[in-house]
């Protein structure tokens, strides 16, 4: 893709993303007019002055708004993570979950949610979904080196390992909960952002920003780091040591973000693909256009997710998986001609 092609795909993304965000504040249980929409925000923004509705204001503002702002860096840090981790483990086929991190995540919050936050050293269910996450990018770290290295082999052995120990950890605590508390536990590990307030959106938008940026401008070395290890090696990178780097980041976007929203799946795997088809492997010009798709496309499954079976809502994570397993498959197909 061109320059001018590139500049027009990133400017085309911006106006998706935004125009999604207002069709994501605009619908659900009850719809509200594009317009009340843009008075609400602008008001609040200082674009627009008038009288507003209390409860239109309070929908609007104080649930939606933020809700589908997380979606969007959500979505981002997902993909970009994804995007990191197939690098890392040059794999086509490798996402986020890959490590184990959600798993812990889930584990985290389980926790806290069935013996209370106080056992916890006053964590709630975010902040030890967060904690717990590091602490499994630790045990994967310390189970995938050999050697002082990391192989991406055993990385995602140790990565799978590290997810089926938490997850059956997180099966036998849910034996002992209370059953009132059950459903709120599967929304968590499933997805939901039906919680998400303003506090949740400085962290992980200052993550995805500054690991997305970290990225950019490390993207020649992910294109070489693509190539294998020993080309990595003849042109300069100190593979061990970006491995390293790599599976930091990668795993902190991700912690990041399921701290926030649970366990989403499959869009580290989607978005990242479908942005390489478009722009090629060159991650200076990957890494934006994943960010933004994956921002466009967690806001509108957010959507569908609250408009599918209104007033009901299902779990985001249904959605994701119902899209993200038959893509899955049609890679594992192709990767067995050699094509991922």
């Amino acid at each position: 893709m061109s320059g001018g092609g590139f500049v027009a795909l990133v400017v085309g993304l911006l106006l998706a993303l935004v125009a999604s965000l207002f069709i994501g504040i605009s619908l659900g249980t009850v719809t509200l007019p594009f317009g009340e929409v843009w008075r609400v925000v602008g008001s609040h923004l200082g674009w627009h002055d008038g009288e507003i509705s209390a409860v239109q204001d309070q929908i609007i503002w104080e649930f939606r708004t933020p809700r589908v702002l997380l979606a969007a860096v959500v979505g981002a840090g997902l993909s970009v993570a994804g995007a990191c981790l197939q690098v890392l483990a040059r794999n086509g086929l490798a996402d986020p979950y890959v490590l184990g991190v959600s798993s812990g995540a889930g584990l985290g919050a389980v926790l806290a949610i069935t013996i209370g936050s106080s056992v916890l050293g006053g964590l709630g269910a975010s902040g030890a979904a967060f904690v717990f996450s590091l602490l499994t990018l630790v045990l994967v770290f310390l189970f995938a080196q050999r050697g002082g290295r990391i192989g991406p082999t055993r990385l995602v052995l140790a990565g799978v390992a590290v997810s089926y120990l938490a997850t059956a950890a997180t099966s036998f605590v849910q034996l002992y909960v209370n059953p009132l508390e059950l459903r709120g536990i599967m929304f968590w590990i499933l997805g939901s952002l039906a919680s998400a307030s303003w506090d949740d959106l400085g962290l992980p938008t200052l993550a995805i920003v500054v690991s997305t940026a970290w990225l950019v401008a490390r993207g020649r070395s992910m294109n070489v780091m693509a190539t294998g290890d020993d080309t990595a090696s003849a042109l300069g990178v100190d593979v061990n040591r970006f491995r390293i780097e790599l599976l930091v980041i990668s795993s902190l976007l991700t912690a990041t973000a399921v701290s926030v929203s649970g366990g989403i799946g499959f869009v580290g795997l989607m978005v990242p693909h479908a942005a390489r088809f478009v722009v090629g492997p060159e991650h200076r010009r990957m890494l934006p256009v994943c960010a933004l798709g994956g921002a466009v496309f967690m806001v509108l499954v957010d959507l569908l997710s609250r408009v599918v079976d209104r007033p009901n809502e299902l779990p985001v994570g249904i959605f994701t998986a119902a899209l993200g397993a038959p893509f899955f498959l049609v890679l594992l197909r192709r990767s067995g001609r050699g094509a991922v």
